[in-house]
């Protein structure tokens, strides 16, 4: 039976992933409620907009009127929340809108959506599912070489985002221990992919060395990330909401450990492989290519070193693996950027051009 699954934060980047994978790849419908902030956009959906399953709401997640009209309307299945303030450099600069955000707007969300599961018929009631998605972050830093993140690694954030994104797991899990409100965690690894806002690493890696401008890496570029392809999460979190066990967390990573310097370098090759008569090499280029633009630059405050997860949970209880390597993955990463100049253009237009944020501390 087909449910309809409200998405909050659908327009972002791995919300719109979850979105187009449910409505391309299932049978259930989606409500997707996002206020559009700088890092949402629709036009990461156009490919879906026109489903008869789909509907948007354009709605801030803290506006709790807002939130019981669409619970009303729409009637809701299961919660996939995915709405939140997520870069680590503009909460350096800003924490204020990522606690408002990430731990008042998840506190409205869950009262709002109690209040509707307990109205609920028995039926319905049973098979509601609260699905808050987090991050790796909020594990802080891994120190020996060999260990791994898994489900009950203690919580120590670095960082004012991963901080504000702990604390809303915490207000998950109490209102499943509180009020016995059906709940579900993940915490995944760096995401990449198509449809990517620019501020993060790859993708500004990807435009900057397009048009021949610096490609600033954080200290030495030693940071490890696991990287995680976006098409691969969706999957994940799909698998998560509808057979996931109620109270129970899952790790979700891609198994590729790299150094950022290490990313930055691949790009820079792909790059020379798939466009050699790039603007760069038309300015003069340099004898070491795209590599020639990598600049070294101060380290971000409480920068983690490295996150690694152990993603057996999930693989062993629900059968999910990552279908993309990073050689995969990247290569259509930096293929699809290189194919869909509009959708980067119109981003561009916007607010943000890939400004250096995070360090005016």
């Amino acid at each position: 039976m087909s449910k309809k699954i409200l998405v909050t934060g659908g327009a972002g980047f791995i919300g719109s992933a979850v979105v187009r994978h449910i409505l391309n790849d299932t049978h259930d419908s989606v409500v997707n409620l996002d206020k559009l902030t700088y890092a949402g956009n629709l036009e990461s959906l156009n490919e879906i907009a026109g489903s008869e399953r789909y509907a948007f709401e354009q709605v801030d997640i803290c506006d709790r009127p807002a939130l019981e009209r669409v619970f009303a309307e729409h009637k809701p299945d299961a919660i996939m929340h995915l709405a939140a303030e997520s870069h680590v450099d503009r909460s350096i600069d800003g924490p204020a809108a990522f606690i408002e955000t990430n731990i008042v707007g998840t506190y409205t969300l869950l009262e709002v959506a109690r209040a509707y599961w307990n109205g609920l018929p028995e039926k319905q009631k049973n098979s509601f599912r609260f699905h808050h998605i987090s991050t790796d972050e909020v594990y802080g830093d891994l120190e020996n070489p060999e260990d791994l993140f898994t489900e009950e690694t203690a919580y120590a954030p670095s960082s004012p985002y991963s901080a504000s994104k702990a604390s809303s797991d915490h207000l998950v899990r109490a209102w499943k221990r509180t009020y016995g409100f059906p709940t579900i965690i993940t915490n995944c690894s760096n995401n990449y992919g198509p449809y990517h806002f620019p501020e993060k690493l790859i993708p500004l890696v990807i435009l900057n060395a397009l048009e021949g401008k610096e490609l600033p890496i954080y200290g030495k570029g030693d940071q490890v990330r696991d990287w995680l392809y976006v098409e691969d999460h969706a999957r994940a979190l799909y698998k998560v909401v509808t057979e996931g066990q109620i109270g129970e967390t899952y790790n979700i990573g891609g198994h590729n450990e790299k150094q950022n310097i290490e990313v930055v370098q691949t790009i820079c090759e792909l790059l020379e492989e798939l466009v050699p008569e790039n603007a760069y090499s038309r300015m003069g280029g340099n004898p070491s290519g795209f590599k020639g633009l990598i600049a070294y630059v101060e380290d971000r405050p409480g920068h983690d070193l490295r996150y690694a997860i152990d993603a057996s949970k999930i693989q062993k209880e629900l059968g999910w693996t990552p279908l993309e390597t990073f050689e995969s993955g990247i290569r259509k990463t930096v293929e699809w950027y290189l194919s869909n100049k509009e959708w980067v253009q119109h981003v561009q237009d916007g607010s943000y051009q890939r400004e250096r944020l995070g360090v005016s501390v």
